[in-house]
């Protein structure tokens, strides 16, 4: 499976992101933790995602990570059409 679902909020996370990942955390109020392939950065529709964000966070993330602002479906659709 290339994209992986973490575990977040009052449950344990696991800080190991394997090589080749990126962690980045997708939800709108609760955020999600997500393992990412570094292959999708360089996928035109993971960079629009990714714009969307920063204009919305700039570099000045809440959480102090990487974090996708937006329905935690639409990342996992936009995602499963990457692999």
């Amino acid at each position: 499976m290339a994209l992986v679902r973490g575990l977040m909020g009052g449950k344990k996370i696991l800080n190991r992101v394997p090589k080749g990942h990126i962690a980045v955390y997708v939800g709108e109020g609760e955020k999600t933790r997500y393992l990412v392939p570094l292959s999708y950065l360089d996928h035109p529709s993971f960079q629009q995602l990714l714009r969307r964000s920063e204009e919305e966070f700039g570099f000045s993330h809440p959480m102090g990570r990487l974090t996708i602002p937006c329905p935690q479906h639409v990342f996992v659709a936009l995602t499963s059409q990457l692999h």
